[in-house]
Order: structure tokens, then C-alpha cells, then sequence
């Protein structure tokens, strides 16, 4: 699977959040605060990781259907990938 830029900029903000965080822990800011950025980062990761399985999830669906093969096992795959991430 190819990542593409969009991908890779959702990490790239994923990880500014993650700096900034450290930052807020650094500067001692308030429990709340510091847990709804982590809170934001963790939903983002869970978005780039749904992303990055359909789009391979679609790819490999188109790749079975193009040879004629069954593609259950692929969904059943992307399934299991999508279940281990939580």
C-alpha cells in the first residue's frame, strides 16, 4: 500500500499534538486540560488508523476482484485489524 501525503500529514499533526501535550505537562497546566488533548490525539490515531485500513481494504477488494477471486478473507482481515486497534 502506498501512504500518501494526506496520511502522512495527519501523523504529522497527530505528532504535534502529542509536542504540545508535553508542553502543557512541562508547564504543569491543569489534569482536565492535558486529558482532553490526549483524548483529541487518541481519536485522531483512531481516524488515521480507519483510514489507512479502507483505503487498503479497498484496494485489496479491487485486487481479488480483478482476478476473479473471493474477497471475504480480505474483509475478514481488515475486520481483525480494525478489532486489534482497539
Amino acid at each position: 500500500m502506498e501512504f500518501t501525503p494526506d496520511i502522512k500529514n495527519r501523523l504529522k499533526r497527530i505528532e504535534g499534538q502529542v509536542r504540545g501535550i508535553l508542553r502543557m505537562m512541562e508547564e504543569e497546566k491543569e489534569c482536565k486540560d492535558v486529558i482532553s488533548q490526549l483524548s483529541a490525539a487518541r481519536t485522531a490515531l483512531d481516524r488515521t488508523i480507519a483510514f489507512i485500513v479502507a483505503q487498503n481494504l479497498k484496494q485489496c477488494v479491487q485486487e481479488q476482484n480483478d482476478k476473479g477471486e473471493d474477497s471475504s478473507d480480505v474483509v475478514e482481515e481488515a475486520i481483525q485489524l480494525l478489532i486489534k486497534s482497539r
